[in-house]
């Protein structure tokens, strides 16, 4: 189990190189209307009827996200001001997020509900991992099964957040593509490539999911062991 998590970390790692390396390519082809990403998403946002989402940059790559929180689709520099294949896609996915908040898009709705506790899981899993690291002593007092039950409930939240991330993700790519070319904002030959770019983003989000699910088996099989 321990080597089919360190492997699921590697895939992990050769699929985030290859998204890069996919983003970096497509920034290099020009898009045929000449548009930049935050022209592209708030000509999305419009065409969807949706007036209180705020474009805005955010420093980084690949930093590119939507949060329903404050209503916000925030673009890396390279896609807020690029104009480029990679900058059309990524623009567009993110606006796709708004529209799925603007429609109640429940799994997008499940997932915003759920990231608080997540992300609250994350912080007890280190916790009690660093407890069971440096305290061993400790953990007589509650006995190890104790701790395998707290990290397997934080993990299955976890791991829930990043399964129910799948549906989210896909449906994002997949309203962005199709209001691309619908819009007539990309060509055909524009829309194979943007369409190449999202689909490795979607595997990064793959392998998370999988990743976890493994590593929660991994928690589980150490019930009732002495």
């Amino acid at each position: 189990m321990l080597l089919l998590i360190i492997f699921f970390v590697a895939v992990g790692f050769i699929v985030q190189n290859r998204l890069k390396s996919k983003f970096k390519k497509y920034a290099k082809e020009a898009l045929n209307n000449g548009m930049s990403g935050a022209e592209i998403a708030q000509k999305m946002l419009e065409d969807h009827g949706i007036y209180d989402v705020k474009i805005q940059s955010v420093p980084g790559k690949l930093t590119d996200h939507y949060n329903p929180m404050d209503k916000s689709v925030n673009l890396s520099p390279e896609v807020y001001s690029g104009r480029s294949v990679s900058a059309a896609a990524v623009a567009a996915h993110e606006v796709g997020h708004a529209v799925q908040h603007a429609i109640s898009y429940k799994w997008l709705d499940l997932r915003s509900q759920l990231v608080p506790i997540a992300n609250l899981s994350g912080r007890i899993m280190n916790v009690v991992l660093i407890s069971m690291f440096l305290g061993m002593s400790f953990l007589h007092l509650f006995g190890m099964n104790t701790f395998f039950y707290v990290l397997i409930a934080a993990q299955s939240v976890i791991t829930l957040v990043t399964v129910i991330t799948l549906p989210v993700e896909y449906d994002a790519s997949n309203r962005a593509l199709a209001w691309l070319t619908t819009s007539g904002t990309i060509n055909p030959s524009e829309h194979e490539k943007a369409g190449d770019a999202l689909k490795w983003a979607a595997r990064t989000y793959l392998v998370a999911a999988l990743a976890s699910m493994t590593q929660l088996a991994y928690y589980l099989s150490f019930l009732g062991r002495d």
